[in-house]
């Protein structure tokens, strides 16, 4: 194909994307379904038919900003607190998981090497928390819950990745175990030194850089400089964009200043967002190409029945390793931990689905093995393509329902924690107000108007964090419905006086921004 139809299928997909979303959110399917079922229909089309996508492109566009943006929004306070059940899941479990899947491969398909099964393994083993996160956040899932998820998700896609890699190697070139835990220290340190580095250079640049647009090149060019070169040089793309926005998103205000942090996170959300839904609409123009090589390679109907049993095999293989799961608090009494208890660890058991990293890692498997046509991989992406629709459609599916009878939802906990952060910040500002009027640096006019202001404030906000949950739902719904009917009639008002002439373009624009902040920042009213 030429650029210039590699750029007409890209706007297709993309517009794929946007029906999908929209589509999607009327009937109440999962995204990714009607995504995967939208990327088939366009595969029926002989032109995007011949759309061929090459492993590079998978990992080197669509990995490195979805790595980095995870690690980006890490608290870093509850990963340090819960490290110890992240690292067991994120190591331990992944890499049990990984040899598990790559055994019962092995036994259904014999024909398929080890260390092809092996990729296989790695490559579906890593969960995808974005899934799950927004179904346990709707319900209220407690937060020690979400975060060990999110931490298992950020650290088992290196773990993964890693693991693919020795295991790509050794498909072409057999490895000894001394020649794998060399290959492993040098892509493990390398990855993280390097992502270190660029987190120092970046961070001193970044307090050098005045110029709004320039810093949000800067954010979109990161993830992209700290993956890339590492895989050149052999080492962990992975950790090294892990490592990277970890740092930067937990020193100092992260890679973006106030003036251009909601402007920076609007395009984040949307290009992790875009990313990840073509991911899966390619996944649906690859699977069409991938059933007519399996029709010719394989027994249809039987790897059918393999994809099914290894997503069963994936599902159950979670389950019971998080159920068997022993807090160390058990074994050695004074060890202080935080781990999952036992409801919330059936819960992080069933919130194993795979998504869009599974999508690109699988998609990542050689076409060729020294020259020689890969003739198992379409075989490969299908069980694959089989276990990501599996557990999205299966485990999201019934995942609300589990935590209603586990007993974990409580909607109100995180409006709470919102609440009493606004409360906490305008205390801090009452008595910044007190001191600057004792050091002489303000009159006593102006702090009686802005003390009064936060007063008022704190006033409303201590009612809210008193009052019963049913109660704060209702104030909250009155309270919104007002000022969303209050904040329309002062935009008529501003479009009006647009429309007439009798402001410019400027003022228009400045105080629509204002009021598109405000809208964006929510809170409790002014």
């Amino acid at each position: 194909m030429r650029v210039e139809e590699y750029v007409i299928a890209t706007l297709i997909v993309v517009v794929a994307v946007i029906v999908g979303q929209l589509v999607s959110g009327r009937i109440r399917v999962p995204g990714a379904v009607v995504l995967v079922m939208l990327g088939m229909l366009l595969g029926v089309v002989p032109w995007m038919h011949s759309l061929s996508i090459t492993p590079e492109v998978i990992l080197l566009v669509f990995l490195p900003p979805l790595i980095y943006n995870a690690a980006f929004f890490s608290s870093p306070k509850d990963m340090r607190d819960l490290m110890r059940p992240i690292i067991v899941m994120s190591v331990g479990m992944t890499l049990a998981t990984a040899f598990g899947l790559a055994a019962v491969v092995h036994l259904l398909l014999p024909g398929t090497g080890w260390p092809a099964a092996i990729a296989l393994g790695a490559a579906i083993a890593p969960t995808d928390a974005v899934a799950a996160s927004a179904i346990l956040k709707r319900a209220g899932t407690p937060r020690r819950v979400l975060t060990i998820l999110e931490g298992e998700s950020l650290i088992n896609d290196g773990v993964a990745l890693t693991l693919f890699g020795l295991a790509v190697t050794a498909m072409v070139h057999p490895l000894t175990p001394g020649d794998a835990a060399l290959e492993l220290g040098k892509v493990v340190v390398g990855g993280v030194t390097y992502g270190a580095l660029v987190a120092v250079v970046v961070a001193w640049a970044r307090g050098r850089i005045r110029d709004a647009s320039l810093q949000l090149m800067v954010s979109l060019v990161i993830p992209f400089v700290a993956y890339i070169p590492a895989e050149m040089a052999g080492f962990s793309g992975v950790l090294a964009a892990v490592v990277a926005g970890f740092y930067l998103g937990t020193h100092g205000e992260g890679l973006l200043p106030p003036r251009v942090r909601v402007s920076g996170q609007t395009i984040w959300g949307t290009l992790v967002t875009l990313l990840e839904a073509m991911l899966f609409v390619l996944l649906g123009l690859q699977l069409d190409a991938v059933v007519t090589t399996v029709r010719e390679s394989f027994d249809f109907l039987y790897l059918v029945s393999v994809a099914l049993a290894v997503t069963a095999t994936a599902i159950v293989l979670r389950a019971l390793l998080m159920l068997l799961f022993v807090p160390p608090r058990r074994l050695v009494p004074r060890l202080r931990s935080d781990l999952p208890s036992f409801r919330e660890r059936v819960a992080i058991g069933w919130s194993g689905m795979r998504g869009a990293v599974s999508l690109a890692i699988a998609l990542s498997l050689p076409a060729t093995l020294d020259g020689d046509p890969f003739t198992d991989r379409g075989g490969l992406i299908f069980v694959a393509g089989v276990v990501v629709m599996g557990t999205l459609v299966g485990q999201g599916a019934t995942l609300p329902w589990l935590l209603r009878r586990l007993g974990l939802t409580d909607e109100g906990t995180r409006r709470k924690e919102y609440l009493r952060a606004e409360y906490e910040m305008d205390c801090a500002a009452v008595r910044k107000v007190d001191e600057l009027l004792t050091s002489g640096e303000i009159e006593d006019e102006v702090a009686n108007v802005v003390r009064e202001r936060y007063s008022r404030r704190i006033g409303r906000l201590k009612k809210l964090l008193d009052t019963e949950e049913g109660d704060l739902d209702r104030i909250r719904r009155d309270r919104g419905a007002v000022f969303g009917q209050i904040d329309q009639a002062r935009r008529d008002a501003l479009m009006s006086l647009y429309r007439s002439g009798e402001i410019d373009h400027d003022v228009f624009t400045g105080i629509g921004k204002e009021l598109d902040l405000r809208d964006k920042g929510g809170g409790i009213g002014p």
